[in-house]
């Protein structure tokens, strides 16, 4: 997938695609660790400009979506770790398997619950390193 980087004509959506959701961590090697080594997340970009780390990772073959793992700097941020969404989903990750993938996280010490099954898919909660909230669904193809 092509994405357009262009200011969109009149007659288009005003934004062309999702860049980067942002997700408060303590840790960004920590948090890199998880998302990376647990979840399958791979590097899109890492550098560090002025003292500050810009490290932003995705999913394969999504270059252009991602999270950027941005480490808390102010005692609200810190606060703010792990609850940034008031206890809902962060993400919403879909998978091929749920059980598979379910299987895989508690095989990595990850809390996992809330599993269902839905007439459009199914789907369960698991947490990241910092209790963030996110859902790992599989649709039904039909």
């Amino acid at each position: 997938m092509e994405v357009s980087l262009m200011a969109p004509s009149s007659d288009q959506n005003l934004f062309s695609a999702l860049g980067r959701v942002v997700v408060l961590v303590a840790d960004a090697e920590a948090a890199l660790d998880f998302y990376r080594d647990v979840l399958g997340f791979s590097v899109l970009h890492d550098q560090t400009a002025d003292g500050y780390r810009y490290l932003h990772i995705g999913l394969p073959g999504q270059a252009h979506v991602g999270l950027w793992l941005m480490p808390a700097t102010t005692a609200w941020e810190r606060d703010l770790i792990g609850r940034q969404c008031g206890g809902q989903p962060l993400l919403v990750l879909y998978t091929a398997d749920v059980e598979r993938t379910g299987r895989h996280l508690r095989d990595h010490g990850v809390r996992v619950w809330g599993e269902r099954e839905e007439d459009e898919s199914r789907s369960l909660h698991f947490a990241d390193l910092y209790g963030n909230v996110i859902v790992a669904a599989q649709p039904v193809v039909r």
